[in-house]
């Protein structure tokens, strides 16, 4: 019996092959599209679970208010690790980060530097709070000694062209040699430590040691026994702040208090959040590796979800439109001894043959596509095709999705009745009209959701790459790493602004670029107590700073290198007039310090004022910044005035070879380092838009379906119609009329969810555009259009047809 079921299906699928592709067409492309998005999703909610113990390892987070300034931050002070193993029982081990950023490294033997982008230092705790085994070296006593590190596999092999280097030495940034105690694999992509190539000893930072809680600069993960609970363990968090940081802090206030501080507005809070949790979860801006955010999770698991069930209703559209050519089969069929259960699963068994081999179609396109959306979703995925679990999964979901898709136009074409069906009348008109009516509005308000998502993620970018910063990022060329050229620093600029092309240079390690950065905390002359600190970004910058970059004074000077004073001057931006509470001319003259301990402190005096700029993220609002003029090596900005920068960097590149031999050369323009901060963005983005097309392609084959089935069960109506004198164009506007119908109320539903769920994305940027009216009619308008085209050819095609042919019958 199952074999003759096998052996008709086969049949009727290869009789109506046109129909069959089309069916077969939509699922593999909805199936495909949904299997990218599985993966990627499988492996956000992955991250980092691959260390040793990772459900008991978490990471001690802040929020702190103070000075004026609020922030939340995963970084926290010196000795909370070691205060946590001392005062928590519950805590097995500790382990600290301090991030460094990119460093310049070279073996011994070697001139040439090779910059490593992702560096830290780390605690000798780490191979054993993590699980890591080294590949050589002993996990034990590699990182506790001063001047020694650990390096990946990759990183070994780039330095050395080996990984048996354990006992060789390199040199750090031209200044340090460390000796190289192991050598670990690279860790996993979906890792928060994928990028760091180098783990220095922390025994080398001196600062690490320091019993200063007032400084937030290291990554703290503490492993739990798996016996403790979270309440309580917070609720020894939350007396940290009276047992240490508040003694601490009355070193330098004495009158301050638990109620005092808090009646300033001020507060820190420490609280965990799990590490398996913190790329999706942390609110932190600055994370140690790649952030990721839950509700890109959502949005793309909806999508994924959308793309099967609109592949699944065009088949049931689709079959239910072709439903009426079957319908003597069904009669005689039924006339001829077959029940309905027989029939049901005649019609389940096409419908699981085209399921599968629409699924085997869609790995091949999955597979074939996958290159592009790594490119595009920043990931390295790969399908597991090793795993049997990838197997039983796509089996299941290959059986589940058949009987779904198929389960509809089973029960429904097992239904007619044999007299009706051999007198040709089938499916009498209005049945189940509802159920298709309303999934064809949902494809299409799907359609139009992602249409309105698209539009406000491009044009919140646009909004972002043409806002005025209030600084110059065009026509900027910044080199890094310019400490590598030493003592030649300074004739190093001289050569470069000699060139023709060059208008001014500026050498500053602080550039108005998104970054990790810290703030500093800052007192008047005449408030110098904790209620008036004011929190402040320090920058330390030359006396080009401002021209090169053409920030706006409005109100003082400029730096002057000539003048011995400015040593001990500050600029500072409107942003901090606030915290201050002077307007910028009452500010010129004024002293701040940061030394409030000490008898004789040393004061900056206020030179200038200039206006705000968007130094950190459009997220952000515009923070205090002070401006001193004081030696910072790590980058030079050059202000270029012409467009040839072709040959202007080779003659910038011949200049650093001349002044930094042996030093690599990386440069970078400034408003390309800007953008990069977006690229999140850029890519969900991109990602709305490919999935968009996607879900339009398969709501226009629901809609021809549809239009198909329409068109079948109207045949005699319109055979009338044309004998009694209606020209084609009015039966084709007639027919077309009916679906546009669905296609606005489904735009009617759809418009104000996707301006509602938008605007909660936008929320996540303190500068964002408005989403107008004109987002909302240029979506309707597309996917009506692309409705229109769609049902007009099945329109005009039944509009064409010779009415004698459909009438012969009566």
């Amino acid at each position: 019996m199952f074999r003759n079921y096998f052996k008709i299906a086969f049949r009727s699928l290869k009789k109506q092959s046109f129909f069959t592709l089309i069916n077969t067409l939509g699922l593999a492309i909805g199936m495909a599209g949904s299997l990218l998005i599985a993966l990627y999703i499988y492996e956000e909610l992955h991250y980092d679970n691959m260390f040793a113990d990772a459900d008991r390892i978490y990471r001690i987070d802040m929020e702190i208010k103070f000075g004026g300034a609020e922030m939340k931050s995963g970084e926290t002070s010196p000795p909370m690790a070691a205060t946590l193993e001392k005062d928590f029982p519950e805590v097995e081990n500790t382990v600290r980060f301090r991030s460094l950023g990119s460093n310049l490294f070279r073996s011994r033997d070697k001139t040439t530097n090779i910059k490593e982008l992702s560096t830290t230092y780390v605690d000798s705790t780490f191979f054993s709070m993590f699980g890591l085994e080294l590949i050589h070296g002993d996990e034990e006593s590699a990182l506790k000694e001063t001047n020694t590190l650990v390096m990946t596999r990759t990183a070994a092999e780039n330095h050395f062209g080996s990984v048996d280097v354990v006992g060789k030495s390199v040199l750090v940034n031209n200044e340090e040699t460390y000796i190289v105690t192991g050598v670990m694999e690279d860790l996993p992509d979906n890792s928060f430590l994928k990028d760091y190539s180098i783990f220095m000893a922390m025994a080398g930072n001196v600062a690490s040691r320091e019993n200063i809680w007032g400084s937030h600069n290291y990554y703290t993960f503490v492993k739990l026994s798996p016996e403790t609970r979270l309440d309580n363990f917070q609720l020894q968090l939350d007396g940290l702040l009276e047992k240490y940081v508040l003694p601490w802090a009355q070193k330098t206030f004495p009158g301050m208090t638990k109620e005092s501080f808090a009646a300033s507005g001020n507060y820190i809070r420490y609280h965990t959040i799990a590490l398996t949790d913190i790329h999706l979860y942390s609110e932190n801006q600055n994370e140690m590796g790649t952030k990721g955010t839950i509700q890109n999770v959502y949005i793309l698991s909806f999508i994924g979800l959308f793309l099967i069930f609109l592949a699944c209703v065009n088949f049931m559209n689709l079959s239910t439109a072709h439903s009426l050519k079957r319908s003597k089969e069904v009669g005689i069929r039924k006339t001829l001894g077959s029940n309905r259960l027989q029939l049901i699963v005649q019609f389940l068994t096409e419908s699981g043959l085209v399921t599968f081999t629409s699924m085997i179609l869609a790995i091949i396109i999955a597979f074939i596509a996958l290159p592009f959306f790594n490119d595009l979703a920043g990931r390295s995925i790969s399908i597991p095709f090793t795993e049997p679990l990838f197997y039983v999964t796509i089996l299941f979901i290959t059986i589940l999705l058949g009987l779904f898709s198929g389960s509809y136009p089973a029960f429904v074409i097992s239904r007619f009745i044999p007299v009706d069906t051999l007198k040709g009348n089938g499916l009498k008109k209005g049945s189940k009209w509802n159920i298709r009516s309303m999934l064809v509005i949902f494809q299409f308000g799907v359609a139009v959701f992602l249409i309105v998502g698209t539009l406000v993620v491009f044009q919140q970018l646009e909004f972002i790459q043409n806002k005025d910063l209030g600084f110059d990022k065009e026509q900027v060329l910044v080199i890094n790493d310019t400490y590598a050229a030493g003592q030649q620093l300074d004739i190093l600029k001289q050569d470069i602004l000699n060139l023709s092309a060059v208008k001014s240079a500026t050498v500053s390690s602080f550039m108005p670029t998104p970054s990790v950065r810290s703030n500093s905390t800052f007192f008047k002359e005449t408030a110098m107590d904790q209620q008036y600190a004011i929190q402040m970004q320090t920058w330390d910058v030359d006396d080009d700073y401002l021209n090169t970059l053409n920030l706006q004074l409005i109100a003082g000077r400029d730096f002057n290198n000539q003048s011995a004073a400015d040593s001990t001057a500050v600029i500072i931006n409107e942003s901090a007039l606030v915290p201050l509470g002077l307007s910028a001319k009452d500010a010129i003259g004024k002293r701040i310090t940061q030394e409030v301990e000490r008898e004789n402190p040393e004061f900056f005096h206020v030179i200038g004022v200039i206006s705000d700029f968007h130094f950190e993220s459009l997220r952000e609002n515009v923070g205090a910044l002070g401006l001193f003029m004081d030696k910072s090596t790590g980058s030079m900005a050059i202000k270029l005035k012409t467009d040839d920068f072709a040959s202007v960097i080779a003659s910038i590149e011949s200049i650093w070879e001349k002044r930094a031999p042996g030093q690599p050369f990386n440069y970078r323009f400034m408003d390309d380092a800007f953008e990069a901060s977006y690229k999140e963005e850029r890519r969900l983005g991109s990602i709305f838009m490919v999935f968009t097309s996607l879900s339009i392609f398969i709501a226009c084959l629901g809609l021809f379906g549809l239009a198909a089935f329409n068109a079948q069960n109207r045949t005699k109506e319109i055979g009338v119609r044309k004998v009694l004198g209606a020209s084609v164009g009015q039966i084709t506007i007639g027919l077309t009329t009916d679906f546009l119908k669905l296609v606005t109320v489904a735009t009617l539903i759809a418009l104000p969810i996707g301006w509602y769920f938008m605007n909660i994305w936008l929320q996540d940027f303190s500068y964002r555009i408005q989403i107008g009216w004109e987002i909302m009619v240029f979506s309707a308008l597309l996917v009506i259009t692309v409705a229109i085209i769609t049902v007009s050819y099945q329109s005009i095609k039944a509009a064409l047809a010779n009415p004698v042919k459909s009438l012969r019958t009566e």
